[in-house]
């Protein structure tokens, strides 16, 4: 039976089974890269601390992208549901409370937020988690952009020259895969918003690009992220010799690699068994 995606334009897709059976090979196969890194699998909670969030300055630099997760007062949403006309399409800002929880954006925050003041027992620390995650974009068009969505990371806490062989080693595995799935992928450098145009972090990222994109058909649809010791730095993460922790991660966006499959074999289902023939 073929999978189907429904979509509205509020980036509420559907996965259909086939869908999802490509989503879950893709997924194993990836935690199988990280449980070969032997990284630690972990699941976290599906809300972040508005104060972690801004203790990275993601309020600075993804103001546009930002949802939090407020609970509606009872009194006020009924005396606002017994006023109107017609049934409720929005719950206003009047009717929610203030919140100090936000949805992530990305999963890899909650493996730095967890972390955080602790002081690792090892120069060497690989974590891996799903997360679904959520963006508040401009526009979103069926699976390629979902207001919600499912991202597995595979990360990197520890020395620099951990963190960047960490990046070496996930591109090359990505890159492989492709090459054997026939999928016409590019690397494109992306720029990392969490440097400050002026700072040295930013002048270093010129010349050593800490973030590349894995992008088919105009669609990123992973990427490899190079943090130097900033959460290390902003969440107290610290290795045996007291230096701050240097990160970096593989990010995949699930949908996304479920369409560009769909896409390059015909079905999902079709997809799937490629998939699990190039593994």
């Amino acid at each position: 039976m073929a999978g189907s995606s429904n979509t509205t334009d509020t980036g509420l897709g559907v996965l259909g089974p086939d869908e999802l059976l490509l989503l879950r090979a893709f997924d194993a196969l990836v935690l199988n890269w990280a449980q070969e890194a032997e990284a630690l699998e972990r699941r976290y909670p599906f809300l972040v601390r508005a104060a972690d969030l801004e203790n990275i300055d993601y309020y600075e630099n993804f103001p546009h992208l930002g949802l939090a997760a407020a609970a509606a007062d009872p009194g006020r949403l009924s005396a606002l549901r017994a006023g109107a006309e017609e049934p409720l399409r929005e719950l206003p800002a009047s009717v929610l409370n203030d919140t100090g929880l936000a949805l992530p954006s990305a999963a890899c925050y909650s493996v730095y937020f967890d972390l955080k003041d602790q002081t690792l027992p090892a120069e060497t620390n690989r974590f891996t988690t799903v997360a679904t995650c959520f963006r508040n974009e401009t526009h979103y068009e069926g699976l390629r952009r979902l207001l919600g969505f499912s991202m597995r990371e595979i990360v990197f806490v520890g020395t620099p020259e951990g963190a960047t062989e960490h990046l070496q080693r996930s591109k090359e595995q990505v890159l492989s895969l492709a090459d054997r799935l026939g999928l016409k992928m590019e690397t494109q450098v992306a720029t990392d918003p969490f440097f400050d145009r002026s700072s040295s972090r930013a002048t270093m990222q010129r010349l050593f690009p800490v973030k590349e994109e894995f992008v088919v058909d105009g669609l990123a649809i992973g990427s490899v992220n190079y943090h130097r010791n900033f959460f290390g730095d902003r969440c107290g993460i610290t290795l045996p010799d007291g230096n701050a922790a240097s990160t970096s991660c593989c990010a995949f966006g699930l949908e996304r690699w479920v369409h560009a499959l769909t896409s390059r074999f015909g079905d999902a289902r079709t997809a799937a068994e490629a998939l699990l023939e190039a593994a």
